[in-house]
């Protein structure tokens, strides 16, 4: 079993923009500039970044937690899905997201673990600037 992946962010959006962001298949391919197939529904299937990244919903509270085992396709079919947390919140002056992400292959979790900055919170900051703008 691999280390756990905490990560901290905050926005300058309110909560329910950030999770909006996240499970529409528009606002997240515009946010992130890779395509996405976003479901709403628990046990709803989606994919990232083209086809990248892939998994279903296993919980949604909405405006406020994500969770879903989550998979890369690069993985080894052997690996188990990840499990993915996101919990948003209110905070001054606009919204935190409090990431988890468990059972990550060894191979992938440095990764993984750049991967989100790199590929999530730069480039939401620079889309939430953009749609200030």
């Amino acid at each position: 079993m691999t280390r756990t992946i905490q990560q901290r962010i905050r926005l300058g959006a309110r909560p329910e923009e950030l999770f909006d962001t996240y499970l529409d298949s528009k606002k997240h391919s515009a946010a992130t500039g890779g395509p996405a197939r976003m479901s709403r529904k628990v046990g709803g299937a989606f994919t990232a970044w083209g086809g990248q990244l892939r998994g279903r919903n296993l919980m949604i509270v909405p405006n406020r937690l994500i969770v879903q085992a989550w998979r890369a396709t690069h993985w080894k079919a052997s690996d188990p899905d990840s499990i993915l947390i996101l919990e948003f919140s209110k905070v001054p002056g606009g919204a935190q997201i409090d990431l988890v992400h468990v059972n990550v292959p060894v191979y992938d979790h440095k990764g993984v673990s750049q991967g989100w900055p790199k590929y999530y919170w730069k480039p939401w900051k620079k889309y939430l600037e953009t749609k200030k703008s």
